[in-house]
């Protein structure tokens, strides 16, 4: 794995540890951010030592906070927009994007907005610490919200959606509202949200990969498409995701009699 600039990684008991490191600028992504992110998802597609990856941020105070506008200009006085040119500078800073389609778990460590929910749309689910908020500032400070919503709005309900992208700065979504909402599977006390995230992940990755990353395409298959679709595609998928390797792995593990004693959440 190659040398990065703004992210640290590192791999352990088949799991990838991916951390966004600008901890100066709250963790905004950058030019080089975004390569790295594209560069990074990639290459872990073709990584069979990695079967799931935990996401973070640097810091205690920012999981991320969206583009690093610090190198925006201010002048919008010539402002002109063509949309069949747009290069949105977010298009490959998530895993899915990038055709990367074993689970990833978000570890959310702080404040977490706007071009941050590029990233957070396409995890599998989230673990945040109890003093991580979200929220989006685009409205504020005069732009649209658009594509944040896009990707937030199949985690969201409605009202939520609407309230988080209308009230911009005013209003911060607490890590206790995004688990009530439905937005974060599980709260934990920030000293513990790398040892619950380690738990889970390292967890899915003891199972056979190949049906793992089956489930995770056929779950947001049912996500994202009709139910027939997502039926047309399941037998395509089982073809994919159960393998002889996998389904004798398995039967041998349930015919040792050795039963995983579960975590009740």
């Amino acid at each position: 794995m190659p040398e990065f600039e703004t992210l640290l990684y590192e791999e352990a008991n088949g799991v990838a540890w991916v951390t966004l490191n600008r901890p100066d600028k709250l963790n905004a992504f950058d030019d080089v951010m975004v390569s790295e992110l594209e560069s990074l998802w990639k290459s872990l597609r073709g990584n069979h030592d990695v079967r799931a990856v935990v996401l973070t941020g640097a810091g205690e105070k920012a999981f991320c906070t969206g583009i690093d506008r610090s190198g925006v200009p201010a002048e919008v006085e010539d402002y002109w927009y063509d949309p069949f040119t747009y290069d949105d500078p977010g298009a490959f800073i998530g895993p899915k994007s990038c055709g990367l389609w074993k689970p990833v778990i978000a570890a959310v460590n702080g404040m977490a907005c706007g071009g941050a929910f590029y990233m957070l749309g396409e995890v599998e689910f989230i673990i945040a610490a109890d003093h991580a908020t979200f929220f989006d500032p685009h409205v504020t400070f005069g732009q649209a919200a658009v594509f944040e919503p896009a990707f937030m709005g199949p985690r969201l309900p409605l009202g939520e959606l609407m309230r988080l992208s209308l009230l911009g700065s005013h209003e911060r979504m607490s890590a206790e509202r995004a688990f009530q909402v439905g937005l974060v599977s599980e709260v934990a006390p920030a000293a513990e949200l790398a040892d619950r995230a380690r738990w889970a992940a390292e967890a899915i990755a003891s199972q056979p990969a190949r049906a793992v990353q089956g489930t995770v395409r056929a779950v947001w298959a049912a996500h994202q498409l009709s139910p027939q679709q997502a039926v047309a595609m399941a037998p395509f998928i089982l073809e994919a995701g159960n393998t002889p390797e996998g389904l004798a792995e398995g039967s041998a593990a349930f015919a040792s009699g050795k039963r995983i004693i579960p975590k009740i959440r």
